[in-house]
């Protein structure tokens, strides 16, 4: 594969993830990433590994599909690893009622296995009010 291939490569797979996000398919989100996966989301623990059973809560909190989409993004790519790092729109009403429209900062790592491209490092992150408060700053738009 070339460089230009791979790079093909990598945004089809993000583009895979983003599509299993808004249809809610766990089963597709863990065909794009390893089973060791780490994972920083922006919901608690600090860091997770691997398992789906977080994402299976998560999707049953969304009323109907989730509006995902990913802006400006930038891919580095190597030979066996890559990153990518891109702005994350999240859009949908909860079940709660709760409509969210929420920007954030996405970074993806990935490596090649068995001659594929898959996820290996997923981290998320909103910047926080600097003021003391500590508060996420979830009203930011680009």
């Amino acid at each position: 594969m070339t460089a230009a291939d791979d790079a093909r490569a990598i945004r089809s797979l993000i583009e895979a993830r983003s599509d299993a996000l808004r249809r809610k398919d766990v089963p597709a989100l863990s065909r794009t990433g390893t089973r060791d996966i780490t994972v920083y989301s922006l919901a608690p623990p600090l860091v997770s590994a691997g398992g789906l059973d977080g994402v299976r809560a998560w999707f049953a909190t969304w009323d109907g599909p989730m509006g995902y989409e990913l802006r400006d993004l930038k891919l580095t790519v190597g030979d066996r690893a890559a990153f990518s790092h891109a702005l994350a729109h999240m859009t949908g009403r909860r079940t709660d009622g709760v409509e969210t429209d929420l920007w954030f900062r996405l970074t993806l790592g990935f490596s090649k296995r068995g001659g594929g491209w898959k996820i290996t490092h997923e981290h998320h992150s909103t910047p926080f009010a600097m003021d003391g408060s500590f508060r996420a700053a979830t009203d930011l738009k680009p």
